[in-house]
C-alpha cells in the first residue's frame, strides 16, 4: 500500500509538508509520515512504498537511542493509543484509518520549533563540498573558512572531516534555507539556546555516527529540528532518517568520489539526467527507480535496526 493522500474525517489539519500531514489533537499533535518522495524541493508524483513507516520507525529508533543526551516530542506510536485519540477528538470511525497511520504515525506534544535548522557534517560532500572549493580558489594560506569551520586546504570528494561540524541554516517559509554559521544563529535564538544547539546537535550525530559505523553505515552529515516545550529545549520532527541525513555504504567508502548512498540521492542523480527545470509538476518515475529507492529505504531500515520492516 502507497500512502501519499489522504484526509482524517473529524480531524482538524494542523499542517501538510512534502512528506508528513500534521493534525491538531487538541492537546498533542497526530504527525503522520506519508510516501511521497520530494526533489529539489518538489513533490514528485510517484510515491515509494512504506517511506514513510521507514521515516517513522527510524526516528523513533534514534529518539528512543538519544533519550539519555536530550527528550523529544513522542508522546506515543502505539497505534491502539493512536485510533482511541483520534476518536476522542471527534474521528467518526478511526478503525477505518488503521492501516494508513498504523506503522507511520506518531502524536507528539506540541513544541514550539526553533527557527533553526540544525546541520552536522562529518564528511564534505554536497553543497558544502561546492562552497569549500570555490573558497578554496579565492582563500590565501593553508585553511578555508567555511561556514565558520576552519578545514584544511587540499580536502577532497567525501573526505571525512577533522571533526563534525555544525554548519546551521536559516529555515525559509519559501525558497531555500540560507547556510549561517553557528555565531549567525545565536544571533537569531540567543546564546544560551545557539549554544544548546550545536551541543547537543554534535552529541546525537557522534552517537549515531559511531553506533551506525557498527552496521557497516557510515552517517555522512544529517540535518536536526528542535522545539520548546515547558521551558526545555527538545528534538521534534524527524532524526537520522535517509530524509535527513546522508548514509553510505561503509564497505565501498573511498575519498575522493562520489558515494553511493542509502537516501534519495538516487532519484536526484536521476532526475539531473532528464530535460526538467525542477519546478512543479515533477516527472513520473520508472518502476526501476521506484524499486530501487524503495530497496534503499528499506535496506537502511534493516541495516540499522537490525530488523525488517512490519
Amino acid at each position: 500500500m502507497v500512502v501519499t493522500q489522504f484526509e482524517i474525517e473529524g480531524l482538524k489539519k494542523h499542517g501538510s509538508g512534502k512528506v508528513r500531514e500534521i493534525y491538531d489533537l487538541g492537546d498533542s499533535l497526530l504527525m503522520v509520515a506519508t510516501d511521497r518522495l520530494s526533489a529539489f524541493d518538489v513533490i514528485l508524483p510517484d510515491g515509494i512504498e512504506n517511506k514513510g513507516k521507514v521515516l517513522t520507525q527510524i526516528s523513533l529508533f534514534w529518539f528512543d537511542m538519544a533519550k539519555d543526551i536530550i527528550k523529544n516530542h513522542v508522546i506515543t506510536a502505539d497505534i491502539e493509543e493512536i485510533l482511541k485519540k483520534i476518536g476522542e477528538v471527534g474521528c467518526p470511525n478511526p478503525e477505518a484509518y488503521r492501516e494508513i497511520l498504523d506503522g507511520r504515525s506518531i502524536i507528539t506534544v506540541k513544541a514550539n520549533p526553533v527557527p533553526i535548522e540544525c546541520i552536522v557534517r562529518g564528511y564534505l560532500t554536497g553543497s558544502a563540498m561546492k562552497e569549500y572549493k570555490k573558497l578554496e580558489k579565492e582563500t590565501e594560506g593553508d585553511f578555508v573558512n567555511l561556514f565558520g569551520i576552519k578545514l584544511p586546504k587540499g580536502m577532497k570528494e567525501a573526505q571525512i572531516m577533522p571533526t563534525p561540524a555544525f554548519t546551521p541554516s536559516t529555515k525559509a517559509d519559501e525558497g531555500h534555507d540560507m547556510n549561517i554559521s553557528a555565531a549567525q544563529a545565536n544571533e537569531i535564538v540567543g546564546d544560551e539556546i545557539g549554544n544548546k544547539l550545536a551541543s547537543y546537535s554534535v552529541k546525537i550525530y557522534e552517537m549515531a555516527r559511531d553506533y551506525a559505523a557498527k552496521r557497516g553505515i557510515i552517517i555522512c552529515d544529517t540535518k536536526f529540528e528542535f522545539g520548546m516545550y515547558n521551558g526545555e529545549l527538545i528534538i521534534i520532527d524527524e532524526a537520522l532518517t535517509p530524509d535527513s541525513s546522508r548514509f553510505w555504504p561503509a564497505d565501498t567508502y573511498e575519498a575522493g568520489k562520489v558515494q553511493p548512498s542509502f537516501d534519495k540521492q538516487y532519484v536526484r542523480d536521476f532526475l539531473e539526467t532528464l530535460d526538467w527545470n525542477k519546478e512543479y509538476p515533477g516527472p513520473k518515475l520508472p518502476e526501476e527507480v521506484i524499486n530501487v529507492t524503495v530497496d534503499k529505504y528499506t535496506s537502511c531500515y534493516k541495516m540499522l535496526t537490525g530488523k525488517n520492516l512490519n
